[in-house]
């Protein structure tokens, strides 16, 4: 195994959903002194990201086979990510699907496909990390579509819905476990402009792959130096003011609105 530290003291980095859009932003924020695994379903594609994070500093890139659908496979996913880079510090988990509503109504396998991923899958990896990682931060992702589920997108809606209850019992468990220096750091992002939402038209305070990255790492920077601390981001900030108001709406309105 290499050492648990790189050469700067930090942990490995770990991205699970390495082609994502988010991942990959904090993946160049978060790589310089510090050794890197990338998973993704199949390596291909990744090599472009790896030669960046290199040239960012990254003390070597990893890439590796995962599948979020095969549960079973998780704990070994990240026992070989250990193999590979050491001892983990920091952990994205950032895969998922969209999904089509339309087709989730009529197709109950295309439903349980985005209930699995986007839920099933993400509980399952954020309960190996815990029990895997001795400290630093895990990043899990929710969203405000889990903030009341709408008519247009309640399938995947939904399943953001779950993750944020389990994430909000997973940072208490955090919070209150004193044998572990670990935090969870779950982002609430609006719309999100990237490769995921291509060719749909953009909400109100809608935010970049970037934002989302700079906001967790500005989290993850102010706590500097000091015991990590679990935190719940919406971001853009001001988008917790428009998740009160949704909760006010009346729900023959509300049942109207657009994704």
């Amino acid at each position: 195994m290499s050492s648990a530290r790189s050469a700067t003291g930090q942990g490995a980095l770990l991205i699970l959903g390495g082609r994502s859009d988010i991942g990959g932003e904090l993946a160049r924020k978060l790589c310089p002194g510090r050794e890197v695994v990338l998973a993704a379903r199949g390596t291909h594609g990744m090599d472009n990201l790896s030669h960046k994070l290199e040239a960012l500093g990254a003390t070597k890139v990893h890439q590796i086979d995962f599948d979020a659908a095969a549960i079973d496979s998780h704990r070994e996913v990240v026992n070989h990510a250990r193999q590979l880079a050491g001892e983990i510090s920091c952990a994205v988990v950032a895969f998922g699907i969209l999904g089509e509503q339309e087709r989730a109504e009529e197709e109950e396998a295309h439903a349980v496909e985005i209930a699995t991923v986007d839920y099933l899958a993400q509980v399952s990896m954020l309960t190996v990390l815990s029990d895997a990682m001795a400290s630093g931060y895990i990043i899990a992702f929710s969203s405000i579509a889990g903030w009341r589920a709408r008519r247009a997108n309640y399938v995947y809606g939904s399943t953001k819905a779950g993750l944020d209850a389990f994430c909000q019992g997973l940072a208490d468990k955090f919070e209150l476990d004193r044998a572990k220096d670990l935090a969870l750091i779950t982002a609430r992002p609006g719309f999100v402009i990237g490769s995921m939402t291509e060719g749909m038209k953009p909400a109100p305070m809608s935010v970049t792959p970037e934002i989302v990255a700079g906001a967790i790492v500005k989290e993850i920077h102010k706590q500097d130096g000091a015991k990590p601390r679990s935190k719940t981001l919406w971001i853009p900030a001001q988008l917790a003011l428009l998740a009160f108001v949704m909760r006010l709406v009346p729900r023959p309105i509300w049942r109207k609105m657009p994704r």
